[in-house]
């Protein structure tokens, strides 16, 4: 069975840092490229960021590119991502997401993804 669990949410202040993590179970972590993927209240899913099955291939959103940094760990099954220079925009529910196929690469889609974590709320405020 697939498992995708999130960690690493909080409060935080405008302008500070959070490091998100998401472990993988169930499947074959190191062949699969995984996103994050982010829901704000009232608003639908949005596509963040993604990272191709090795890691040379990254992906961000024009919101948060230049502030947020997805990284893996194949040998942990663990996804990252790294967000500084937060904004109250950015408060959401973050979520990581599994591609349908190993080794498909299109990142902005989110109908590429067919599993997801239970998420992990990111509320930025002062």
């Amino acid at each position: 069975e697939v498992q995708l669990v999130e960690s690493g949410g909080g409060l935080v202040q405008p302008g500070g840092s959070l490091r998100l993590s998401c472990v993988g179970s169930g499947f074959t972590f190191r062949g699969y490229t995984m996103a994050w993927v982010r829901q704000a209240p009232g608003k639908r899913r949005e596509w963040v960021s993604s990272i191709n099955e090795d890691g040379a291939s990254t992906a961000y959103a024009d919101s948060v590119k230049g502030r947020f940094t997805i990284s893996r760990d194949n040998a942990k099954n663990t996804l990252y991502l790294q967000m500084n220079s937060l904004e109250p925009e950015d408060t959401a529910v973050y979520y990581c997401a599994k591609n349908r196929v190993p080794g498909g690469w299109n990142p902005m889609t989110l109908d590429e993804y067919n599993y997801w974590g239970q998420g992990t709320q990111v509320t930025v405020s002062s």
